[in-house]
């Protein structure tokens, strides 16, 4: 009988300090070489005269990935060395008297709290090992994630360097204005402005220069046009759509650069068409209540 039970406490022992096997090996994504690449982006960024869309959005989503990667992989680090601890303290406080436990010299009561102990402390690595798993798992995924997060910003990077002549002659086309008047707009901002304001009535008003902002904004090159006091829907939804379409359709003779309108972007440097954005976080950071207007 107590050889049987002896076994028992062998199984348990085993099985609180078995850790689960190691999955096959992920490269870590390297924050070295995001920033590296964010460097390369904000070069490009200085040349081509503003935050290029698609390589913003990218570098947010390499950031995330990345930073995301590395807070399970602490996480996971810390889930094992505990999982390693409750082994090490079920070796050595409980199995250690097996072999006597259940003797005539051992108190009934203190085998069966020993007993106790030893099935709580089974249980509680059971919970460990699936949390430690699934950290595994997720790990793994966010690895991956992260990994192609910044090959596609290191790829866009290639894209836009090799189109270096296209850009700059599209550059040269429209020049370079600076702010000339008090309100610290550029005059080609103001005249964009004015005829949207003509061809589309903005009953809740427009926002353009932000003092200090860093980007189009602070510059005097940017306007967000205010569709609704929230998310846009029906018929205001249908305005910011048909204003959308009608700067794309005028942006040669305008000069704009780039426009965002719900969730998504169009910019003409990176070769124009419809991009849907990462997600900011908001209804105004979306854009889902304004359209965005940035020009050379």
């Amino acid at each position: 009988m107590r050889a049987g039970r002896v076994a028992v406490f062998a199984i348990v022992l085993t099985a609180l300090l078995a850790l689960p096997a190691p999955s096959p090996a992920v490269a870590d994504p390297s924050p070295a070489q995001l920033r590296k690449l964010t460097r390369q982006a904000a070069q490009l960024n200085d040349r081509y005269r503003g935050s290029i869309q698609s390589l913003e959005d990218i570098r947010i989503q390499a950031k995330r990935a990345v930073d995301t990667s590395g807070s399970l992989q602490r996480r996971l680090a810390a889930a094992e060395s505990e999982l390693a601890s409750l082994a090490e303290t079920a070796y050595i406080l409980g199995p250690l008297d097996t072999t006597r436990l259940f003797s005539s010299q051992v108190d009934p009561h203190k085998a069966l709290g020993q007993a106790a102990n030893m099935s709580y402390m089974v249980k509680e690595r059971a919970g460990r090992v699936a949390g430690v798993e699934k950290l595994i798992e997720d790990a793994k995924k966010a690895r991956l994630r992260a990994n192609d997060r910044v090959k596609k910003l290191e790829k866009e990077i290639k894209n836009l360097q090799s189109r270096r002549r296209e850009l700059d002659r599209l550059l040269a086309k429209y020049g370079f204005q600076q702010p000339g008047n008090a309100g610290g707009l550029t005059q080609r901002m103001i005249s964009v402005r004015a005829e949207v304001m003509q061809n589309f009535p903005m009953p809740y008003g427009v926002g353009c220069l932000r003092p200090g902002d860093p980007g189009e904004h602070g510059k005097g090159r940017a306007c967000d046009f205010m569709i609704s006091r929230g998310m846009a829907t029906g018929g205001e939804a249908d305005r910011g759509d048909a204003l959308a379409e009608w700067l794309i359709r005028n942006g040669d003779r305008l000069g704009v650069m780039y426009i965002i309108w719900k969730q998504r972007y169009y910019d003409i440097r990176s070769g124009g068409g419809w991009d849907m954005m990462s997600d900011r976080g908001g209804v105004t950071a979306n854009h889902y209540d304004h359209v965005h207007v940035s020009v050379f």
